[in-house]
């Protein structure tokens, strides 16, 4: 399994440098995909940041979202997140050396509890701190 990080799933919908490279991974890529219900709201509040912006437009972001929603109930499995991944996200925080925030200290931690082989990602903080806990990472 793959634990799919919002800043790998953006790339997929919306025009990104990384999104040539995150197609065709998903092409190529055999493994069950899954993620946590988080993306949900991180992937929302990606494409309203992108329209506050003015980086797309609110149909693009409207469109974006439906092709989400489709593939989250097609490609990608959700976990539920768990209390105890808040608490590990929580720990991950504390070390204020790995740089990691909130979304992304979430996403690691649900990633390990989930048991998964690696985590794809375009977040190089979050790549770096996966693979120090023993995770393969995908980084676009």
């Amino acid at each position: 399994m793959i634990y799919l990080d919002t800043s790998a799933a953006i790339p997929l919908f919306v025009p990104e440098p990384a999104s040539d490279a995150v197609d065709a991974w998903l092409e190529s890529c055999d493994d069950t995909l899954i993620s946590s219900d988080w993306i949900l709201t991180e992937f929302a509040s990606a494409l309203s940041i992108k329209v506050r912006c003015g980086e797309i437009e609110q149909k693009q972001a409207q469109a974006a979202w439906k092709d989400f929603e489709n593939f989250c109930l097609s490609g990608l499995r959700l976990v539920p997140v768990s209390r105890q991944a808040f608490a590990q996200a929580a720990k991950l925080v504390h070390n204020v050396p790995s740089g990691l925030r909130s979304g992304d200290s979430l996403h690691l931690s649900m990633a390990l509890e989930a048991g998964v082989a690696g985590i794809a990602t375009a977040d190089n903080n979050l790549a770096k701190n996966a693979q120090s806990m023993g995770l393969a990472v995908n980084r676009f």
